[in-house]
């Protein structure tokens, strides 16, 4: 086959499925929705560079889009690879195309295509007019929102916003502070026309029953500078930024310093093809009301009346079930990793169904949760969390169940359904363990203790692994419960692994599970 795709090619085109292709500038765009316009196509593409042409096959629901350079393109299918992208409730598949570059012809389609990769190319040398927002409309908007959460009743995180604004089309960067008081986010999108949309849908919207309502402005800031990927801020165009621990946490009067100081929040030139409609994704998340759209509900979650959704809103989580609840877990250890082991970590944030660990990559498993509410709860406590000495990165997969092999095709062992589990702590509707949900830490909550095991017992069981054991307590009104203090975050985490269901004798199992308490 040819390295250049050829606009005379359409029809008689097979697609460019094969094995995994070297790195392009040309990248395969499949299975998109019948309706797709151009504009959209070319927006995948915008975040990363510029897109230099462009080849539609409507007739296969496939695309070919070209970046000016190898590295954005590299950037372009390494961000899609773990963050699905979704346009009109489609997802989207890419990948590197074997063609080096794209030949396009004057059909009619292909005119329409370089006449809309045309304008954008206009917009990005500014040619055409850019501005933050103009009341006369004669301006783009900022692709930047500045978001106040009033009636802050429940915790609002990072990936909250995230996940409803997502809705809207791709979110860029997203950095929350608080400032007079008041719960902040400033959120970057592709461009101002998904900015636009995502506010005229969400102001003033609840995202809580009766709370946490959303007040949304356009930024004056056509662009976020992130340096940090953590809890406060997210960079989704740059995953290898490092974290910043050792940074303190930016509050109010940080980030009112932050911006007049250059490097943690600054305006660039860059605004997104605002004159082209964006890549929406707009869906019927739970309880949302989008107008326009019937079907949706009062506020963007659903009331807490499950159990897992009190549990959710009390952490600051939109409630989701049902969807999203198979979880990528990549750069484990293979040497100490198993399937039961990351069983017993996941379970402690909700039921888990199946485990696959990637019989190729051993580094990376896929973790199917019993719904959504449980995925997004266990991602957001454990992604970045040190286990066997790496960092667990943990993204929502594109997969929606874990696949059993078929019968008669073994994968030594690498799938594990635990479905029927009688370990589940979840499984009573209303189960008291959906109240005690916390973040890892360093002090273990233990329960199930018979009586005759003491604090010596305890100390030498958690210790006999290697860890250090820094402080114990019973509690005093119920000797079947006790704290313990590991030397270590990481060491809890390995040691709630293995001691989990640890059989103390007298038919008591022991229960282990994060604390926030500290001894």
């Amino acid at each position: 086959m040819s390295s250049a795709a050829n606009g005379n090619d359409s029809k008689k085109f097979k697609g460019d499925i094969r094995s995994p292709c070297a790195p392009s500038r040309v990248i395969h765009v499949r299975k998109l929705p019948n309706d797709i316009n151009e504009a959209e196509v070319i927006s995948l593409g915008l975040p990363f560079g510029k897109v230099t042409n462009l080849l539609m096959l409507k007739g296969k629901n496939q695309a070919f889009l070209e970046m000016n350079t190898e590295e954005a393109a590299q950037t372009m299918v390494t961000y899609y690879s773990s963050v699905t992208p979704v346009i009109r409730n489609h997802p989207i598949f890419m990948q590197y195309s074997n063609h080096k570059e794209l030949k396009t012809d004057n059909s009619p389609n292909q005119v329409r295509a370089q006449a809309a990769l045309q304008a954008v190319n206009a917009v990005q040398t500014g040619s055409m007019t850019l501005g933050a927002v103009d009341p006369s409309g004669l301006t783009g908007p900022s692709p930047v929102l500045r978001v106040i959460v009033e009636n802050l009743f429940y915790p609002v995180t990072l990936d909250v916003l995230h996940q409803i604004f997502s809705k809207f089309g791709t979110v860029l960067k997203v950095i929350t502070f608080t400032k007079n008081n008041q719960f902040q986010a400033l959120l970057q999108f592709v461009d101002g026309l998904t900015a636009q949309h995502a506010k005229l849908a969400l102001d003033g919207q609840n995202i809580y029953n009766g709370c946490c309502t959303l007040r949304i402005s356009f930024s004056k800031l056509t662009s976020l500078n992130v340096k940090y990927n953590n809890d406060k801020s997210r960079d989704y165009t740059r995953p290898d930024l490092p974290t910043g621990d050792s940074q303190p946490t930016i509050e109010h009067h940080a980030l009112a310093a932050a911006f007049a100081t250059p490097g943690i929040i600054s305006a660039s030139p860059y605004a997104g093809a605002h004159a082209f409609p964006p890549a929406f994704a707009i869906q019927q998340a739970a309880g949302l009301t989008i107008p326009g759209v019937p079907g949706t509900f009062a506020s963007l979650a659903i009331p807490g009346a499950a159990a897992a959704a009190a549990a959710a809103s009390r952490l600051g989580f939109p409630v989701f079930p049902g969807t999203h609840c198979v979880m990528l877990v990549s750069n484990l250890n293979p040497e100490v990793s198993s399937s039961q082991s990351l069983t017993d970590l996941e379970s402690v944030y909700g039921d888990v169904l199946r485990v696959k660990i990637m019989f190729n990559k051993k580094e990376n498993a896929l973790i199917q949760m019993s719904d959504g509410t449980q995925a997004q709860l266990a991602m957001s406590h454990l992604n970045g969390q040190k286990l066997y000495g790496r960092p667990l990165r943990i993204t929502l997969s594109k997969h929606t169940t874990v696949q059993m092999p078929r019968e008669g095709h073994e994968d030594q062992g690498l799938t594990k359904d635990y479905s029927n589990s009688p370990l589940h702590r979840f499984k009573k509707p209303g189960s008291k363990n959906y109240s005690n949900i916390f973040p890892p830490s360093s002090t273990l909550h233990l329960s199930n203790i018979p009586p005759l095991v003491v604090e010596d017992d305890l100390k030498m069981l958690f210790a006999s692994n290697g860890a250090l054991v820094k402080n114990f307590k019973f509690f005093q009104k119920d000797r079947k419960m006790a704290l313990i203090q590991m030397g270590s975050v990481e060491e809890a985490i390995e040691s709630l692994i293995q001691f989990h269901n640890h059989d103390l004798g007298e038919n008591h199992h022991l229960r282990v599970s994060f604390s926030k308490s500290i001894i």
